[in-house]
């Protein structure tokens, strides 16, 4: 969610702060009644409502069983935490099961199947017969109803130790697959998978279950036997993968969250054993730490596309907060819909549906919207799925906002249906006897339905091949690989449906034939000998990654004729051959080689160069930079970074040698300087670069990796003169690794207050640093040291949440001093943990009114009533001076005739209260010096090119640029920091009251 904070009085500070706090609605207007109509549903489509509130809330999660009904997670204690004034159920959440009893499409009776503190807010739920999967970081239960009387019975452990607790990105909902596998996923926040007995989980791959970069990193896509053994990652680093889907042939797809704010949320094609890119592989650093050949958009940007060994996303969706996932296999919605994805994104207040085509080795998909709120942006699609009458379901949360660890309505939540016209709920009966019954309920588009007909055709063996070889034999392709998983399953007729898959002419049955054969672990080289040039380029790649981790030389060949058959052109299909090389680089990459001789550097082969980790494919990189151009060069010399083999260093350090202008540069870059001889023509080369970047980032990042302390003056200045550039806090932050605290320390002492600021808006970035946070401590308690600087080290405190604890430490030792306590305050009533404002505000003296007495917090001081008509005559008396409205007043500081649209009202409290903590763009205060020895001071009104015009108060006044000395952007706020002491507590709530009425088409009091 994106939070908004603001200004209000002699000089607005708005922008954004860590409260959503939205007046909310008349119960009319958000009634379920209400919301239904607002909604538009695609044409030819009906939606109704299923069930609504009082009956459960706040549905996170959905599952329907084989008889239609609608279990969900409830997260009624979602993130109390961070939530303290929200109530809370001390019993806990609950899991419900609502039930439609006479078929109208409603449900009339509702139970819980359980309910406890272990489950509150559940992100994921899978029923399997008499067996529910609940997933509730950090445990995955399984909860068994044994007398069949919908109330749980048995609790067991499937997974546990899974971090963060009560958090978004952590473990998702569990599924079970075509294969009879159970597949899930956690976000970048689960971490660690432990298994019942507390063993950390280890893979088939012989991998401990942790995404600390050994190897997996990071979001996880999973898949395990149904007892939880044979855990597999299928890939890996994605950054909130809420949940995926699974097609018939065993194809997964998977939505995921980008950062927020940067319109990079994407669906993927789940490559198996694929990098996913939200993390640098090899580093782990963030998306926003600079590379070579670092992606110019922003959302390409945050994937890391460019690199090699990232698959490329099948979709990028913009902005918005993905969640729940399915796969359609039903005919109540248009035939167009069949086989592909529905999604449900609450951030566009939308569930969509993404067609998928096939695109070379991968897939490319567009998005059609099937449900949309219109009006009412309160409607919050968590999660869609199918019923077994072929409906589909939709899970509201019902909130303003999308989760982001808060929310604001605890009371509504909705389950909407989706159907043909006038379709009655009417639930096929389920009878798994025979193998005709069964089979009839593996063609379910219910996922519940299709398990238990799973599992009894698995049960029966060869007494069900007569009825799934009907199956097999039917024109409908997707039932044909609902029967495959389970004939090649046969003790002795498998291996017969195996080969009569791989000859199909259905081509995502050739697929789906080599991942059964991969699945029972078969010899897979004769398997896919024919198929070495098929014509399908996803047959190929399927190929190409059921050969990985194979190391016989008859493997390697089959390895180098797909590679052979590589375009130059198919991305998905260059990473696939990446992942099937990726465990025998060398071996295959030789091969490859040998059979291409002096044709490796064509275009399509010097792909294959770019993507290999193999040793020899380092030398053939050095030549394709000589014989590339400087902006080609980029993506070779940003492969050296993917390479682990020291032999890479003597290869830069030729290029270093024997090429010119950038790419010298380039080479230096790349260099791991810890692990090279640095000879004298190397140091020479690397100081003539240095000097021809000095006071760029390139000389920064050189003098960084190559550690050069001699240069660190070189580094201070720079931090002084740009600190909030790239390269001034890339400057602080060597400083700080080679703990250069005396030159800090220097400028900090120093009687120049602009360069004290600019040290310690340099050093801002880095308060999650101990050096970091003890410079600041001292700076704040040194009382020699000027008001202005000390208030702004108080202020860098706010954000990272280890300088916030260390500051609320001091607060409780009573180390703060008095004068800086309300500075204070302003951090932690800006900051993110509601927690962390409630328990600062016992310990630091509040900003007082002019009684004298500190007012209260700024969550008590919203209970309280304001009149809006006495709050307009305190802003006509006390505010007009600087500000207007309606064009009434003085405008030195934001015009206030729309403050209501833009703030709620926490954050036009923590405007007056607390200024300094968010200063709006154009009402920054600036200090000019002139050459004369005199000042200015005030906001920049104007600026050309002679002359600067400035305003403080009322006053006006013109500098020509020719006598300007320097000039310095303060971090305090140009409004008073002790507004609050003009007025009385019960003023000062009439005032916002009345600034909450400001709004566009309103007309004011």
């Amino acid at each position: 969610m994106k939070y908004h904070v603001g200004i209000v009085v002699i000089v607005l500070l708005v922008v954004s702060s860590c409260s959503s706090k939205k007046t909310t609605p008349s119960n009319d207007e958000r009634s379920p009644e209400a919301s239904l109509a607002d909604l538009k549903v695609l044409d030819g489509l009906e939606v109704t409502l299923f069930a609504s509130e009082p009956m459960f809330s706040n549905p996170t999660n959905m599952d329907i069983d084989a008889k239609g009904r609608v279990w969900i997670c409830e997260a009624y204690n979602y993130r109390n935490q961070q939530n303290p004034e929200n109530p809370v159920k001390k019993e806990g959440d609950r899991i419900m099961i609502l039930e439609d009893t006479d078929g109208d499409g409603k449900a009339d009776n509702s139970k819980v199947f359980y309910q406890g503190t272990d489950v509150n807010a559940a992100l994921g739920i899978c029923v399997l017969g008499n067996k529910v999967i609940v997933s509730c970081s950090p445990h995955v239960f399984i909860f068994t109803d044994e007398d069949g009387d919908d109330v749980a019975d048995k609790k067991e452990i499937l997974f546990q130790g899974i971090k963060g607790v009560q958090h978004d990105h952590a473990i998702h909902a569990f599924l079970f697959g075509p294969d009879g596998k159970l597949y899930f996923n956690m976000g970048n926040e689960g971490v660690l998978l432990v298994d019942a007995k507390g063993d950390t989980v280890t893979d088939v791959l012989g991998y401990k279950v942790v995404a600390n970069g050994k190897p997996y990193r990071d979001g996880l896509a999973l898949r395990c036997n149904l007892d939880g053994s044979e855990v597999e990652v299928l890939a890996n680093n994605f950054r909130n993968n809420y949940e995926l889907t699974v097609d018939p042939f065993g194809t997964i797809w998977q939505s995921d969250n980008d950062d927020d704010g940067n319109k990079a949320t994407r669906i993927n094609y789940v490559m198996e054993h694929g990098n996913f890119g939200y993390k640098d592989e090899m580093t782990g650093a963030s998306w926003h730490k600079r590379r070579t050949n670092m992606e110019k958009e922003i959302p390409l940007r945050h994937w890391h596309l460019n690199d090699p060994g990232v698959v490329p996303n099948l979709l990028q969706s913009g902005a918005g907060s993905p969640t729940g996932i399915t796969m359609y296999e039903g005919d109540m919605l248009p035939s167009s819909f069949y086989g592909q994805i529905i999604h449900a994104e609450p951030g566009h207040n939308v569930v969509r549906s993404y067609p998928v085509q096939n695109d070379g080795a991968g897939y490319k998909a567009t998005i059609v919207n099937i449900l949309e709120g219109q009006k009412d942006q309160w409607f919050r699609p968590a999660d869609v799925t199918v019923a077994p009458d072929g409906s589909l379901f939709v899970a509201d949360w019902y909130d303003p906002g999308v989760g982001g660890h808060q929310m604001e309505d605890l009371d509504r939540g909705r389950i909407y249906r989706i159907a043909k016209p006038k379709a009655s709920y009417t639930i096929p009966a389920v009878d798994v006897t025979s193998p005709d019954g069964a089979v009839k309920a593996l063609l379910s588009p219910n996922p519940a339905t299709r398990y238990i007909g799973w599992t009894a055709i698995a049960a029966m063996q060869d007494k069900a091949e007569s009825a799934l070889l009907k199956l097999w034999k039917s024109d409908n392709v997707r039932h044909r690989a609902q029967a495959l998983w389970l004939l090649a399953r046969l003790e002795t007729k498998g291996d017969h449906y195996i080969a009569q898959a791989l000859a199909d002419p259905q081509s995502n049955i050739r697929i789906e034939g080599i991942r059964v054969a991969r699945l029972l672990k078969k010899d897979i080289l004769p398997l896919v000998r024919p198929l070495v040039n098929d014509s399908t380029a996803q047959v190929r790649r399927e190929i190409a990654l059921a050969l990985r981790g194979n190391a016989t030389p008859e493997a390697a060949d089959l390895w180098t004729q797909l590679a052979l058959q590589y375009d130059g052109k198919d991305r998905w299909y260059l990473e696939a051959l990446g992942i099937g090389a990726s465990v025998t680089e060398d071996l295959y990459f030789n091969s490859w080689k040998k059979k291409v001789g002096n044709r490796w550097n064509t275009p399509a082969n010097s792909d294959i160069v770019w993507r290999s980790r193999s040793r020899a494919a380092i030398p053939l990189l050095a030549e394709l930079i000589k014989a590339s151009d400087d902006k080609a060069m980029l993506r070779y010399y940003r492969a050296f970074d993917f390479h682990k083999d020291g032999s890479k260093q003597d290869v830069l350090s030729q290029l270093v040698l024997h090429t010119q202008g950038d790419k010298v540069l380039y080479a230096l870059k790349h260099i791991d300087a810890s692990k090279l001889n640095i000879t004298p023509p190397i140091k020479q080369a690397l100081n003539k670069v240095l000097d021809r970047y000095k006071g760029k980032l390139e000389f920064v990042e050189l003098v960084s990796s190559f550690k050069l302390q001699d240069r660190a003056q070189d580094l201070l200045q720079l931090s002084i003169q740009y600190p909030d550039s790239a390269k001034g806090k890339e400057s602080i932050k060597a400083l700080l690794d080679w703990n250069r605290i005396d030159l800090i320390n220097r400028v900090l002492n120093t009687s120049d207050r602009d360069e004290a600021q600019a040290m310690i808006k340099a050093l801002q970035p880095y308060m999650y640093d101990t050096k970091a946070i003890a410079i600041m401590e001292r700076v704040m308690m040194d009382t020699s040291k000027e008001m202005e600087l000390r208030k702004l080290a108080v202020k860098t405190f706010g954000g990272p949440w280890e300088s916030e604890d260390r500051l609320l430490a001091l607060a409780k030792e009573k180390k703060i001093p008095i004068t800086l306590q309300a500075a204070a305050a302003g951090v932690f009533q800006t900051a993110w943990r509601a927690t962390l404002r409630e328990e600062a505000a016992k310990y630091l003296r509040l900003p007082g009114s002019k009684e004298g007495a500190s007012l209260p917090t700024v969550s008590v001081l919203l209970g309280k009533h304001g009149e809006a008509a006495k709050g307009k005559e305190v802003f006509k008396t006390i505010c007009s001076a600087c500000h207007r409205v309606n064009n009434v007043g003085v405008s030195f500081g934001p015009d206030l005739s729309e403050i209501g649209d833009k703030l709620p009202k926490e954050g036009i409290y923590t405007a007056i209260l607390y200024p300094d903590q968010g200063i709006s763009f154009g009402y920054e205060a600036w200090r000019i010096k002139l050459h004369d020895g005199s000042s200015a001071f005030g906001r920049i009104v104007s600026e050309t090119e002679d002359k600067i015009d400035m305003q403080y108060m009322s006053n006006q006044q013109t500098v020509l640029k020719e006598n300007i000395a320097s000039r310095t952007k303060l971090e305090s706020s140009l409004m008073p920091s002790n507004l609050q002491a003009t007025m009385s507590e019960q003023e000062l709530v009439d005032l916002v009251e009345y600034l909450a009425t400001l709004k566009k088409n309103e007309t004011a009091l």
